[in-house]
């Protein structure tokens, strides 16, 4: 059951709030002031805290500091954008202006501990899902900044596009906005664009007829028919045919669409969210990607933070993922060595979240007592990484390769990413040089340079 503490000066509203909460099964405290809140309560035990603006001493907003992970929503009978936009900026994760509406703010109540991943008011004693498992958590700041976008795109019926690397959650971020949707209750079908066979993905997308092609023996509704009121997730949709890009672009524009083979078409009523890795901007440039179909997606943007990026939020993760593997298999608890911990905020974790989840499973299969030491989780460090790339390249300097393959620094060209330089060495110098070879040049392990060609989409070299 989810806690949540009322930090209000006056005793009417508090009471009241408060029984509203507890017959909605919430588990509630309150304090009539930041002094009292602090004194009384450990502020890091509660799911959440809704405080007034104005309180005596010291304002509601100081609770966002104190606080720390745990999401504040300020209330204020002073409504005004001025004051929402400032209690934003600090950290707040909403804003309720009084006198409040009840279903309004048990809304935002619902939605924002959903997205936090806290178990929701329940009033039997089932156990817990295995999708409950799999919720987002990050506490640094491009995750908050994630979480707050999502909880404003998700009262909406915009088009999603979330970008960002391989194994970094995309689908947990579309899942979240289909579970703080109205939709949550109707059906969310996911697709990944890249699994399903070229000849294939407009039948499984929009259906087809009976006969329409050879094998079709029956008529067949497509996936988007069956995500009707509800959500279509398209993973990876930068690999959708030019074909089918065409027949997604109509479904967007008319709200409609014709099965293969059929004469007639059939509107639905489908929220769209999409994911890719690859730079969707670039390739519609260079006509690997419908421009108009792109705009058409580019509605709202979600970027996830890759997870070398996120700081803390890996251990947070780590400790996550450690205790799930030990149920799954079975193990009593097992806990990380100093040195572990240490390698899990230094590695760069080219496959994210996906990686440290495999490197995990592998050592707790792996350990012999109650200690995980670096060598189990089993991690490909080199000693010179792309990270000493990245470095260089952000202090202005790029390591460049001369012609006797040594490293040299070199002023960056301002016109040229990091990115950019890496892909001009390996075409420059892959019909020269192995896979392995050109990975030691670039400081890289042979994994790390695959993982760079797949986001980058430099082609390898044609086999003679």
């Amino acid at each position: 059951m989810s806690r949540i503490l009322i930090v209000e000066d006056e005793t009417i509203i508090r009471s009241a709030l408060r029984r509203l909460l507890e017959r909605h099964d919430y588990n509630v405290e309150d304090a009539a002031s930041v002094d009292e809140a602090t004194r009384q309560f450990n502020l890091n035990e509660f799911s959440l805290i809704i405080s007034d603006l104005r309180l005596p001493g010291a304002p509601g907003t100081d609770l966002i500091d104190l606080a720390k992970a745990v999401p504040v929503v300020i209330m204020t009978s002073y409504a005004s954008m001025r004051s929402a936009v400032d209690a934003m900026k600090l950290g707040a994760v909403d804003y309720i202006a009084k006198p409040f509406d009840h279903d309004e703010i048990l809304e935002t109540i619902a939605n924002i501990i959903k997205l936090r991943g806290d178990a929701q008011p329940a009033k039997n004693n089932e156990s817990e899902s295995p999708a409950s498992k799999n919720q987002m958590v990050g506490n640094c700041q491009p995750m908050q900044d994630l979480f707050k976008r999502i909880g404003k795109v998700a009262r909406t019926d915009a088009t999603v596009l979330i970008q960002g690397e391989s194994g970094t959650g995309k689908e947990l971020a579309a899942r979240a906005i289909h579970q703080q949707s109205a939709r949550a209750d109707s059906p969310m079908v996911s697709v990944n664009c890249a699994s399903i066979p070229e000849t294939l993905i407009e039948s499984e997308l929009f259906g087809h007829e009976k006969g329409a092609f050879t094998g079709a023996d029956n008529a067949r509704s497509g996936l988007i028919e069956a995500a009707d009121g509800g959500t279509l997730f398209l993973d990876e949709i930068g690999e959708l045919p030019l074909e089918a890009q065409a027949r997604l672009l109509r479904f967007l524009q008319e709200g409609e669409i014709r099965r293969v083979g059929a004469v007639h078409s059939k509107q639905v009523n489908v929220r769209l969210i999409a994911a890719t890795h690859r730079n969707l901007k670039a390739l519609a440039k260079s006509g690997g990607f419908r421009e108009d179909l792109y705009y058409r997606l580019y509605v709202m943007e979600l970027q996830m933070p890759p997870l070398r990026a996120r700081g803390e939020d890996i251990i947070e993760i780590a400790q996550q993922f450690l205790q799930q593997s030990c149920q799954k298999l079975g193990s009593s608890l097992l806990q990380f060595s100093p040195d572990a911990h240490n390698t899990m905020l230094r590695y760069q974790w080219p496959g994210n979240v996906r990686e440290l989840q495999n490197a995990i499973e592998r050592a707790v299969i792996l350990a012999e007592d109650h200690m995980i030491t670096t060598d189990l989780l089993g991690l490909d460090i080199e000693p010179v990484s792309l990270a000493s790339l990245e470095s260089n390249y952000a202090s202005g300097n790029s390591l460049v390769m001369n012609t006797s393959g040594e490293q040299i620094a070199e002023r960056a060209d301002s016109n040229l990413s990091l990115d950019d330089y890496f892909q001009r060495f390996v075409l420059e110098n892959q019909e020269a040089m192995s896979e392995t070879a050109l990975a030691k040049k670039l400081g890289v392990s042979r994994k790390c340079l695959w993982e760079r060609r797949q986001k980058l989409g430099i082609p390898r070299k044609p086999k003679k």
